[in-house]
């Protein structure tokens, strides 16, 4: 049976909440209602078939979907999210979770969801973040939306930005930030993992004593042991001293573990039994040392992924995945693309002691839709260089050009005319994408899901580029 709530907007948009826990289900409608004024009507449901049933008769523009209410639609639940994006035709499709199962929330953005959001919701939080998503995936005019405005904190510890992934982000590093449990921070190379392991150790308690940070990816495997529990004078050749390790240096502080995915497995098993008793020993040493640190870390790959390829103890994993954060890769917050450009414009123009007038409509248009794989580093990069290359005014579509060295493939010599001249046409890159996508899904009579599985990308990427696409042609 389902159930709907009204808005008192005149304005188009329909929005679909799965969930079977009633009394939350109407909580969420009453808080989204108030929030989503672009919104004539919310409809709940209280599980995937009724959801699927409906999806089948009516075009809906959002689905809410918690996803432990989907389990009469597909035993896994990311089959189930995988359903409902085949039905949902181009609806933008979130993820709803208790925040505890980090492979359902990786399930269901990889077959199709949109985003994914932890519990409990937030009316406004909420109604930002499908702002952003209808912006960034073509659907703003649809939903008669407009851009989400930059309300809150626009910096904090370091962080630039204001769009409700990122409040979500301040929100937790305050809350977490006090206790001396464990955190666990993932997300893509670029978003900031170390930033935010400093931003925990300078708003928690520890923040008088050191924090000593340690990569795991870039320490030699023999030599890891000792850099993290220090080493006893004689152990080896070369131990001509005592040497403590980043374990004994950050005691009474903050133990930051980057890259823990790379960590030798023989290692993993003493950095566990040092979680559990707090005492360590230095190589070579036969006693053993009480040590009181707190310890983050952070990896940029899939942690269940690491588990399933026995690459990462499961014992460890939950031992340090008391307090998670996940920062969120800068695609998924397109409203702070052009804050960060600014802030790194004004930064480096005065490091270089030049004077420049912002970017041109074209330039940020052309920054905002762009994917950034390398995140805010990649951002802050491009930005630097264009700073040192040019020498001031606004910044235009030719100095862009020049200074995305990633967008060309990297610097390359020039070939002789001949060669050029022999060499047959080359399409665009956008157009040879459109072409492999297009044939696929003629291939499969027309099916994106289909089409998105045999291409190893989620449906939701096939929307957005054909929505691109589309804006191209019109344009053009």
């Amino acid at each position: 049976m389902a159930m709907q709530a009204h808005s008192n907007s005149a304005a188009s948009g329909q929005l679909l909440l799965i969930d079977q826990n009633d009394s939350h289900a109407r909580l969420v409608a009453e808080t989204l209602s108030q929030s989503l004024d672009q919104l004539t009507q919310i409809t709940v449901v209280a599980g995937g078939r009724p959801a699927a049933e409906l999806l089948r008769d009516l075009p809906y523009d959002i689905i809410l979907a918690d996803l432990g209410s989907l389990g009469d639609l597909a035993e896994r639940s990311e089959d189930a999210v995988g359903r409902l994006v085949r039905l949902a035709r181009g609806a933008l499709v979130v993820a709803v979770s208790d925040g505890t199962s980090v492979s359902a929330a990786v399930g269901a953005m990889r077959a199709g969801a949109h985003d994914y959001v932890a519990k409990p919701i937030n009316g406004p939080a909420m109604a930002a973040r499908i702002s952003e998503l209808a912006l960034r995936h073509g659907k703003d005019r649809t939903l008669g939306m407009e851009a989400p405005s930059a309300a809150g904190l626009s910096d904090f510890a370091g962080f630039i930005g204001a769009s409700s992934a990122m409040q979500f982000v301040y929100e937790q590093i305050g809350r977490i930030a006090p206790s001396s449990a464990p955190v666990f921070i993932t997300g893509e190379s670029g978003t900031g993992k170390e930033l935010c392991a400093e931003a925990l150790h300078a708003k928690g308690h520890r923040a008088g004593k050191r924090l000593v940070a340690i990569n795991c990816a870039a320490i030699p495997r023999d030599l890891m042991e000792s850099e993290l529990f220090g080493v006893a004078r004689g152990a080896f050749t070369g131990a001509h001293e005592d040497r403590k390790g980043a374990a004994e240096l950050a005691d009474g502080g903050t133990l930051f573990l980057d890259e823990i995915g790379e960590m030798d497995l023989s290692l993993q098993s003493k950095l566990l039994r040092f979680l559990q008793t707090g005492m360590l020993s230095r190589v070579g040493e036969a006693g053993v040392r009480r040590v009181d640190v707190r310890v983050i870390c952070a990896t940029n790959r899939n942690p269940m992924q690491l588990i399933a390829d026995k690459k990462f103890r499961e014992d460890l994993f939950y031992r340090l995945h008391v307090l998670p954060i996940h920062l969120p890769p800068l695609r998924q917050r397109p409203t702070d693309i052009m804050v960060l450009a600014r802030h790194f414009l004004a930064h480096y123009a005065a490091e270089e002691n030049k004077r420049f007038a912002g970017y041109s409509p074209e330039v940020a248009s052309q920054l905002s839709a762009a994917e950034w794989p390398g995140n805010v580093r990649q951002l802050q990069n491009l930005v630097r260089r264009l700073v040192v290359m040019f020498d001031g005014g606004e910044v235009t579509r030719p100095m862009l050009s020049q200074a995305d060295i990633e967008a060309q493939g990297g610097v390359r010599p020039a070939e002789p005319e001949a060669s050029r001249t022999r060499r047959p046409a080359i399409l665009p890159m956008w157009q040879q994408e459109q072409r492999i996508i297009e044939d696929a899904i003629a291939s499969f009579g027309g099916n994106v899901s289909l089409a998105a599985a045999a291409l190893e990308i989620s449906p939701s990427t096939i929307y957005r580029k054909r929505q691109g696409w589309a804006d191209l042609a019109a344009t053009g």
